[in-house]
């Protein structure tokens, strides 16, 4: 329960500074911060989580997802 509150939280963190974001720059740093704290809190590889999240991030609006 603990976890999925905490995934919550974390997804609800990232969607209200999404909007305060313009660079690809900006996007990989909240990207590799969120990245990095959901496989934390699911126990998994922190730096994968970083990695993943950066590359996300990053190329989002590439994909018109942001």
């Amino acid at each position: 329960m603990r976890t999925k509150f905490t995934l919550t939280a974390l997804f609800a963190a990232a969607m209200a500074v999404s909007g305060c974001v313009a660079s690809d720059l900006e996007r990989a740093g909240i990207g590799a911060v969120v990245g990095g704290v959901g496989t934390a809190a699911l126990g998994g590889s922190v730096a994968t989580g970083v990695v993943a999240g950066a590359a996300a991030g990053a190329l989002c609006d590439d994909v018109n997802l942001c």
